[in-house]
């Protein structure tokens, strides 16, 4: 028997609607994000599972970057949680911003600005049940892993100063373990799964879908 279809939180009185965005390194979460966001217009904000990576600082920076990234243990779950919370009522809460080249948080947090839609992408964000019924839509990104795993190498490469070697490394020990282990499982309480590359008409269902969750005051802003 199929599991049983996924179901949305009730509507909140703020009118925020959550829509969360996961999917393995390299599968083009993030890119669907921004996609989406371009087409909500000032609609939607975007908000990085990324930011919310422990801070290292006590840790000596050599040792830093030999922790597991890729588990969801690397997260501040409750400072996600306190975030999540303020934005669906409707607040300003500071939200953290993560350094990767220290393994630290930056200094100043980013100031929220309110906006009905509020894309969450990230590798987990709804592998903890306390988490995933704050999400009124969640979509999946599915990717083979040969892509991501070159997808991984070119950003680490070009954006992180990492070593051709120690990407692929990574990937074998790491990565693509706790992929399976972690991410994967999410695709099965997902209300959307998209795949390959996705076309106009694709984004435009997805956008449709998003603001149709919207109270109707708010879907004509």
């Amino acid at each position: 028997m199929p599991p049983a279809r996924p179901t949305a939180p009730a509507r909140r009185e703020s009118g925020v609607v959550l829509v969360a965005i996961a999917g393995g390194s390299g599968s083009g979460k993030t890119w669907l994000a921004r996609a989406l966001r371009r087409r909500l217009g000032r609609r939607a904000a975007l908000l990085s599972l990324d930011d919310f990576y422990r801070d290292l600082g006590h840790v000596a920076p050599a040792r830093r970057a030999g922790r597991n990234f890729d588990q969801p243990a690397a997260i501040d779950w409750p400072a996600l949680a306190a975030v999540l919370d303020g934005i669906a009522a409707g607040g300003r809460p500071p939200v953290p911003r993560y350094d990767f080249s220290r393994h630290t948080r930056r200094g100043r947090p980013r100031r929220w600005a309110p906006r009905p839609v509020v894309l969450v992408e990230g590798l987990w964000p709804w592998v903890r049940p306390a988490l995933r019924d704050r999400f009124d839509l969640r979509i999946y990104r599915d990717a083979a892993a040969p892509l991501r795993r070159e997808r991984r190498l070119e950003r680490d490469v070009r954006e992180r100063g990492r070593t051709p070697a120690s990407v692929r490394r990574q990937w074998r020990e790491q990565v693509e373990p706790m992929f399976r282990r972690h991410v994967a499982p999410q695709r099965e309480r997902a209300h959307v799964v998209v795949g390959g590359e996705l076309e106009e008409a694709a984004l435009e269902d997805l956008s449709r879908r998003i603001l149709a969750l919207l109270p109707a005051r708010r879907r004509r802003r």
